[in-house]
């Protein structure tokens, strides 16, 4: 038996309030956060924790979905304060989240800084300064698409590229949950593509949530939104739809 939390906290990102939802997941034996917010999040993640009862230091096990700021921006912070919970990331995120490459949002951010008008040079220039004080941390446990993890009554873990290449969502087959990390967004009463403008690859990103079709989900946590638990192969059918007709392309 498991218990699903969401830690939701409200941050300020470029002057404008939002909301963030990591996940903890907790059996008799181990206690797993997906994903751990913005830099210097700690304060906020031990406030949520502590509203089940729980605390950092309690923490296990660490999964990352993607390396992005608000996904991963605390993670040293939180290895070094608690070095016994081990990190576990796609194969294909490894890389960025141990420092060996660089992030792939900064040299996103960096390639479209010249193409933007004067007037919102600023905020992309703090938003690169951001992204490059992420601090690297080590990975302890590398998994890949399909691979079932034993924590907390099962996880499997489902490859979603698009937003970044090695973007991870996780399935509780148990709960029929979809942990989504960015692979979807609940906006104004819909699913919808994390950013698509600023998805590394979007058909990519669309095809993703195709794939999800092959799962028997009732319920949906978004990092960015929280949770959506209406019809999701409808919904999941209507997004899809929405973005190949934009493209032309035919389900």
């Amino acid at each position: 038996m498991s218990d699903l939390h969401l830690l939701t906290i409200e941050i300020e990102n470029g002057g404008q309030r939002q909301s963030i939802a990591p996940v903890l997941l907790q059996d008799e034996r181990d206690v797993v956060l997906v994903d751990c917010g913005y830099p210097d999040s700690m304060e906020k993640l031990e406030a949520a924790a502590g509203r089940y009862g729980l605390s950092l230091g309690s923490i296990t096990k660490l999964i990352v979905t993607h390396h992005d700021l608000d996904h991963i921006g605390s993670l040293a912070a939180l290895k070094e304060a608690y070095p016994h919970i081990a990190v576990i990331a796609h194969e294909r995120e490894v890389p960025y989240v141990q420092g060996i490459k660089r992030s792939l949002r900064l040299q996103q951010a960096e390639s479209t800084l010249a193409d933007l008008p004067d007037e919102l040079k600023p905020g992309a220039e703090q938003f690169i300064r951001s992204l490059a004080s992420v601090e690297p941390a080590v990975v302890d446990q590398i998994v890949s698409h399909g691979e079932k993890l034993p924590w907390c009554g099962g996880i499997e873990v489902v490859h979603t590229p698009g937003h970044m290449p090695g973007h991870i969502s996780l399935y509780l087959p148990g709960s029929k949950t979809l942990i989504a990390g960015d692979a979807v967004v609940y906006e104004n009463g819909q699913l919808d593509i994390a950013n698509p403008h600023f998805a590394l690859d979007l058909k990519e990103a669309v095809r993703s949530v195709q794939r999800l079709l092959a799962y028997d989900i009732e319920q949906i946590v978004c990092y960015h939104g929280g949770w959506f638990r209406g019809d999701v192969q409808k919904e999941l059918c209507r997004l899809i739809d929405s973005y190949q007709e934009r493209s032309g392309e035919a389900r």
